[in-house]
């Protein structure tokens, strides 16, 4: 038999572009200008093709190209000054947390779990607002200077790839993620080999290697579990992002949780503060206890207190029903030897998850276990924090509500990654570079005024030419993938136009932000649409889970009416939302609209994106917006009313 042997063929580096390839690995790329348009003078074309991945590129673009440009003295000039800014920026001690706190006490190190990061499109482990905010959370820290580390899990095929058949009905695609071609890279031991962790899972070892994804001065640490050496379902575990069912979540937890504190323990990291970004990752408060004892000798009861005391549970969920639960019958197999070395027995392992702990038929919940390990826990706007005091009320029966250990930090952006280049550029010439790193200083922002208006003006319309041009190639490519008509093809060409108020919705499709609300009128919204002399059109995106067909319903409805209304060149959607698309959008809309079912919008951070581009908001007092409305920037739908029935609430 013939043996066939499979080669690739890579493109070299000439000496003169080896920079090229440090830049490539630290996504410092994604929020640095300059740096990604490096990056983007070497191929245009294969830049949008590689999903703004630079390491991709690297692999894939052609040799003479790459000739070109080491040939080429302006492009060399600019590869070293990228190259000494990032040298610069990385050693630099002049940052927020150095001038602050340096010299008060010893410098910490903090632990920032969650079980999503998005941090830019070609590194496809987010689904949403929890990991785009933990994304923007590392950057900014970065930025700052806090010295903190992310730890999270590497998803084979991440979450899902959205189209839309005939009919607007979403469809999923999982297409695998080649981690050698992305901007992460393995962690290595002192030997040079792969740093691998094992958990002990019922009957087997399961192993997890770790890899580093350098985020300016922050690492981010990420897991993955499809190694050889696992059993087949064992490799799955990290295949994808919210996926599976209960026993899949709960292995997914169990790695990031556990497997992440081994983690940082084998590359001898003991953090002073872990931060646990939602509940997902509660159990490495047992771990963190369980090393404790190991060391010191301690009770579960002393260690849980000493690691409480350095932990953080921050909540986004506005409802009950968004904690993960799970039963004992799965939870034994998995923790009954685990507990053992807690000193617990499984009762009371299952007790430390409950709000009533005497109830046996209460499922086990991840939020009350991160509550009962850490002493500081906050909800993500000051409305959410009201509403996640309400939710722990049942654990603090003799305290009023206004006593329970709940406060808030509402959520932020960082600015840099979605304040459009023309925009960052006028906020520079006006009110100076402070405006990105210190966004909460009101003096930087008094010079706002002195922006003409004449200039604002031509940077917001310049960005909305440029999302209307990229929402009709979008359309097309949706459309040639259908095999539509050419004369649909052609129309898609011309929808949308530069010069009217446009309006934009983007977000995950669950039922309680009601993307469907504003079709409840048709005639009327028909009219605002169709109007030639006031003309309004609407751009919408995102994803519903793949499990929730209410969610799809709303997106079928949405592009059902597009198609049948007589408003098909005013009302569009783009499918695959994604931080692309995101930043096209909150760049270039007048208007952003946001109708949750009020008080269920944690808090939400799109709306900031779009003010720190110019653009105004319009959106149900709920979340950030509740606290942050003023009719300066934007307007207020109702006035912050609840209702207990929904349809009323819907139709006022």
């Amino acid at each position: 038999m013939r043996t066939f042997h499979a080669y690739q063929v890579v493109p070299t580096l000439p000496e003169s572009l080896q920079y090229l390839r440090t830049l490539a690995y630290n996504v410092h790329w994604s929020w640095e200008r300059e740096t990604l348009e490096l990056f983007r003078r070497l191929d245009r074309s294969l830049w949008e093709n590689c999903s703004h991945n630079p390491v991709r590129m690297l692999g894939t673009i052609d040799q003479e190209r790459l000739k070109d440009a080491a040939s080429d003295d302006s492009y060399l000039a600019g590869l070293e000054a990228a190259y000494i800014s990032l040298e610069t920026y990385m050693k630099s001690r002049n940052t927020w947390f150095h001038r602050n706190y340096v010299h008060h006490h010893e410098k910490p190190t903090i632990a920032y779990f969650c079980m999503e990061f998005g941090l830019t499109e070609c590194l496809p482990i987010y689904s949403g607002g929890l990991g785009v905010l933990a994304g923007d959370h590392l950057k900014s820290s970065s930025d700052l200077g806090v010295p903190l580390m992310g730890v999270g899990l590497l998803y084979q095929q991440g979450y899902f790839r959205q189209y839309l058949n005939q009919d607007g009905w979403q469809q999923e695609r999982y297409p695998e993620n080649d981690f050698y071609n992305m901007p992460i890279q393995q962690v290595l031991d002192n030997a040079g080999q792969p740093i691998r962790v094992q958990i002990d899972l019922p009957g087997r070892p399961l192993f997890v290697q770790v890899w580093k994804v350098q985020v300016g001065r922050v690492s981010l640490f990420l897991l993955d579990t499809n190694l050889t050496v696992n059993r087949p379902d064992d490799q799955n575990i990290t295949d994808q992002l919210y996926g599976g069912n209960s026993e899949m979540r709960l292995l997914q937890e169990i790695v990031l949780g556990i497997g992440g504190q081994r983690a940082l323990e084998a590359m001898s990291i003991r953090p002073t503060l872990c931060h646990m970004n939602e509940g997902h990752s509660a159990f490495q408060a047992l771990e963190r206890a369980r090393v404790m004892m190991k060391e010191t000798g301690c009770s579960f009861e002393v260690a849980r207190e000493a690691c409480a005391s350095g932990s953080l549970f921050t909540t986004h969920t506005p409802v009950p029903a968004g904690f993960d639960l799970f039963s004992a019958d799965l939870l034994r197999p998995y923790f009954s030897q685990y507990v053992s070395e807690l000193t617990l027995s499984f009762d009371e392992f299952m007790e430390l998850g409950r709000v009533n702990r005497t109830d046996r038929n209460e499922q086990f919940n991840m939020a009350v276990l991160a509550l009962r390990t850490a002493h500081h826990v906050n909800g993500v706007s000051k409305l959410h924090g009201l509403v996640s005091r309400r939710m722990a009320q049942a654990g603090y029966r003799d305290l009023p509500i206004e006593e329970i250990p709940v406060s808030s930090v509402t959520n932020g952006i960082h600015a840099r990654s979605f304040t459009s280049s023309q925009m960052a550029q006028l906020l520079d010439k006006y009110i100076g570079g402070r405006w990105s790193q210190d966004v909460s200083g009101a003096e930087v922002w008094d010079r706002v005024d002195s922006i003409p208006d004449e200039e604002l003006w031509r940077v917001k319309q310049l960005r909305k030419e440029r999302l209307v041009q990229f929402a009709r190639n979008r359309l097309v490519a949706q459309y040639k993938n259908k095999n539509a008509p050419e004369a649909d093809i052609r129309m898609v060409k011309e929808v949308l136009h530069p010069d009217a108020l446009t309006i934009g919705f983007a977000r995950r499709f669950a039922t309680y932000k009601r993307a469907t609300l504003l079709l409840s009128d048709q005639v009327r919204l028909l009219k605002l649409l169709n109007n030639e002399e006031r003309p309004v059109q609407i751009i919408m995106a995102g994803k519903s889970h793949p499990h929730d067909d209410g969610g799809k319903e709303l997106i079928r409805q949405i592009v059902q009416f597009a198609h049948t209304s007589g408003a098909r060149s005013r009302i569009v959607f783009l499918e695959d939302y994604d931080l692309n698309v995101a930043r096209y959008l909150v760049q270039g809309v007048d208007v952003w609209l946001n109708t949750p079912r009020r008080p269920m919008e944690a808090s939400g951070t799109s709306g900031m994106k779009v003010l720190a581009n110019g653009g105004l908001n319009l959106s149900i007092l709920d979340g950030w917006w509740d606290e942050a409305y003023s009719p300066g920037v934007g307007w207020a739908i109702g006035h912050g009313e609840e209702y207990s029935n929904p349809d009323e609430q819907d139709a006022i």
